[in-house]
């Protein structure tokens, strides 16, 4: 198998967590409870931390210009499901519809909120990653990939995860103060669950790397 064909087929799992971040994103699940603390996640969760991963694994191989290309079409793919749930949400459902509209468009609603929000914080952490991703090669050459992989993700995660859920759930009719104190609930459990998952995830770097550098067939 060529180089071009297994970056494409990475690029479509890439693609992939995009697309399942934006659409079914919006749900949340119950992790832990401590004490009177309930600990819960996106479903998100299981494929935004990949994203980075697979940042990480196409700058290692192809360098950052290749990365940014991908990263914008990340950007684009989130920028047409966000006008696309737009136009499903405000075209008038046919009448064997009625039932299931209200439904429908309450999920695309937040799909659409989701999108926008994504579209600015995917924006600003993705780039942020690619950036100390390189810089930290840069320092280090190609020895200490665990270490690059990690800090970048770790701090991209951060920016995205304050920038998402800050645009995502601020209730504009709610208190500074009764919003900070509820986003910051979310974004500090859910930004060391990230952390987490990046981590258990750096095997996966590793493997993706060599599969892209192994000689072609």
């Amino acid at each position: 198998m060529s180089k071009t064909y297994k970056l494409d087929r990475l690029i479509a799992l890439y693609i992939f967590c995009v697309a399942v971040a934006e659409l079914m994103g919006s749900k949340t699940f119950a992790l832990a409870q401590i004490g009177s603390f309930h600990l819960n996640a996106s479903m998100g969760i299981f494929v935004i931390p990949l994203i980075y991963a697979i940042n990480d694994i196409i700058t290692e191989v192809y360098g950052k210009d290749r990365a940014k290309s991908v990263i914008r079409s990340g950007l684009w793919v989130i920028f047409f499901i966000f006008l696309y749930s737009m136009l499903a949400i405000n075209l008038p459902s046919s009448t064997r519809f009625l039932p299931s509209s209200a439904a429908y468009n309450d999920i695309f609603a937040k799909s659409a909120r989701i999108s926008a929000a994504s579209l600015i914080a995917f924006a600003s952490a993705d780039f942020l990653d690619v950036y100390i991703f390189s810089k930290i090669r840069e320092k280090f050459g190609k020895s200490r990939l665990w270490l690059r992989t990690n800090v970048a993700n770790i701090a991209s995660e951060f920016v995205d995860t304050t920038v998402f859920i800050t645009l995502a759930f601020y209730a504009l009719n709610l208190s500074f103060a009764n919003n900070f104190s509820f986003l910051f609930g979310i974004i500090l459990p859910y930004w060391l669950l990230k952390c987490f998952m990046s981590v258990i995830e750096t095997p996966f770097v590793y493997v993706g790397t060599s599969w892209l550098r192994a000689n072609e067939n």
